[in-house]
């Protein structure tokens, strides 16, 4: 046991003397990870810039260890969170590996000390913590989404109605907007500007979100364009659609919270309520405890 967490400690040394060294030598960077740090250094935090340049290293074997496959799935991960604090590919592999010898080893410590939760708790952190973010980053970018997409296409359609085609009321009204989805608008319109037809565009603009209302605008503006119907009553068709189906979601959710808020209740509340009743009904009769102990 001695031994182990001798040679345990003598590791974390030598990790982080190896750390520092790594963070000040002028390493070669993959391209995309370069970019990343130069872009992302005004818009992530210190730690995950140490964090980054710590496992920047080790970030393309992390990756072959994941496999081609796994790693598409990431790449579409952080795609549908918005390159959250410019959060790359390689950037993954950086954190996931330095996430991972910390965890781990902590993870093997306190096993070794015989704490099993905490060591459980290290494990998760070393498996998990990584992805906690990306999943975090894409429920709350498409929330911003789908609640920022109705009234956008209402003002668009104004701005059609008054006399500007679809390419400049989009870029004009895009403009007035800020968030994921100006962000996105603007990746579709620098893509058309590069040639790219409105469709493709369109296209991959609903393939970059995993969101059913991005989805449902979509598919309507480019039936609308396949059937001739005016744009203006199009997009007011659209935000039309998308506030009853928010408005089903909202029934929906409240629904589901109805049987938790009943659960919650039943199995905290009752109880705690009738032991305090009982005891007070207890205590209120006045009876000498002394006579049922025997003291």
């Amino acid at each position: 046991m001695e031994l182990l967490l001798a040679l345990a400690a003598g590791l974390s040394v030598a990790g982080v003397f190896h750390g520092i060294r790594l963070y000040r030598a002028d390493a070669r960077l993959p391209s995309d990870l370069q970019l990343a740090l130069e872009v992302g250094s005004s818009r992530t935090g210190a730690v995950d810039s140490v964090v980054d340049r710590l496992g920047m290293r080790y970030s393309a074997a992390v990756l072959r260890a994941m496999g081609p496959k796994r790693v598409n799935a990431v790449r579409r991960r952080i795609d549908l969170a918005g390159n959250p604090g410019g959060l790359t590919i390689d950037r993954y592999g950086a954190r996931r590996a330095v996430y991972g010898f910390l965890g781990g080893l902590g993870g093997l410590v306190m096993l070794s000390n015989g704490d099993v939760v905490v060591a459980l708790i290290l494990f998760a952190f070393a498996a998990f913590w990584t992805e906690v973010g990306i999943w975090s980053a894409i429920r709350i970018r498409k929330d911003q989404i789908e609640r920022t997409l109705p009234d956008f296409l209402d003002v668009l359609a104004v701005v059609v109605s008054a006399g500007l085609g679809f390419r400049q009321a989009l870029d004009r009204v895009a403009d007035k907007y800020e968030g994921p989805w100006s962000d996105e608008l603007r990746i579709t319109l620098r893509q058309m500007d590069m040639g790219v037809s409105r469709r493709q565009a369109f296209d991959e603009l609903r393939r970059r979100n995993d969101s059913e209302q991005v989805a449902q605008f979509v598919t309507a503006l480019q039936q609308g364009e396949e059937l001739g119907a005016p744009i203006v009553d199009t997009l007011i068709q659209i935000a039309n659609d998308m506030r009853r189906t928010d408005a089903q979601n909202a029934r929906r959710k409240a629904a589901k919270a109805v049987p938790k808020a009943t659960m919650v209740i039943t199995t905290l509340m009752v109880p705690a309520t009738m032991i305090l009743l009982g005891a007070g009904l207890f205590l209120g009769t006045g009876t000498n405890f002394g006579s049922i102990t025997g003291e």
